[in-house]
């Protein structure tokens, strides 16, 4: 039995993960692969013990690789033995009593409520299709919390300006209506229409598409916020990700519950969306500095 194309298929039949993360999951496994046939002379991973793991780490951190990538690559391992575990081809995981490497804490600041009104509202966007697009999509990561993948994966069909709402593929192929905003579905009706005066349209089916009639891709989306951001912020960072991180924040900080932003965020549990409370703190100390009698003392 080949284990490694057991698991590749429980992941994505059985588990439901997309081809990217099953890739990734298997691609770490043939990189330990590798390194257990150039140390120990075999690439059999039913066989592995700790220390060999142990080896493999050391040598992934003298390569200069981050604890973090150790870290997600280790993850993947121990995947592996559940599977071999729940398959019942190995008794015990070498990985019982792996601890994580230690990985500092990413502190991802937003955008600011200025610097959206700066881009939403003073810049000038280019005539036509490309300039309606590119608001639509900032505007759509800022006030849905979308993720890059599930914005450019956005069905035709799955845009429902008579309920004004969005049908979006989650992680894990997990479906979430988001609410969408009146300007929103007005902006979108103003696209659609740009979007039939495209000459060929390739894609039909994604809502998302560039002047050629394709879909989307990563690098697109990616460059598009860093390049309208770069006008108004000079943050480091300026990607879809933080304004998503952005419309988490300015929720919490306008009074929304954590368990609303949870689910509009589509995360599984509220431990992925707390990281998202320090900013809301740090506002809420500001206006309790500002307003309690006893510090105007």
């Amino acid at each position: 039995m080949n284990n490694l194309k057991a698991f590749q298929d429980y992941l994505q039949l059985e588990k439901n993960y997309s081809l990217h993360t099953v890739n990734a999951y298997v691609n770490d496994l043939v990189f330990f692969q590798e390194f257990l046939i150039e140390n120990f002379d075999t690439k059999k991973l039913e066989d592995v013990n700790y220390s060999m793991i142990r080896s493999w780490i050391v040598s992934m951190v003298d390569n200069d690789i981050s604890n973090s990538s150790v870290n997600r690559k280790i993850s993947s391992l121990k995947s592996f033995y559940k599977f071999l575990l729940k398959t019942k081809q190995i008794e015990n995981s070498p990985l019982l009593k792996h601890k994580s490497l230690k990985t500092p804490k990413k502190i991802q600041i937003p955008f600011s409520e200025k610097e959206l009104d700066q881009v939403l509202n003073q810049l000038t966007y280019p005539e036509g299709f490309d300039g309606i697009r590119d608001k639509l999509i900032i505007d759509l990561f800022y006030t849905t919390g979308i993720r890059r993948v599930e914005l450019i994966d956005l069905k035709m069909q799955n845009v429902d300006l008579s309920n004004n709402t969005l049908k979006v593929l989650g992680k894990r192929n997990k479906e979430r209506i988001l609410p969408i905003l009146p300007i929103i579905s007005k902006q979108i009706r103003s696209y659609l229409l740009e979007r039939t005066k495209i000459e060929v349209i390739k894609d039909k089916e994604h809502f998302f598409l560039m002047l050629k009639g394709v879909k989307l891709n990563d690098s697109f989306v990616y460059r598009l916020i860093n390049y309208y951001f770069s006008n108004v912020s000079e943050k480091v960072k300026r990607s879809p990700h933080i304004l998503r991180h952005t419309f988490a924040t300015h929720m919490l900080n306008n009074g929304a519950d954590l368990n609303s932003v949870k689910e509009l965020l589509g995360h599984s549990s509220l431990a992925s969306t707390q990281v998202y409370t320090h900013n809301s703190l740090a506002e809420l100390k500001k206006v309790y500095g500002n307003s309690h009698p006893r510090n105007q003392k």
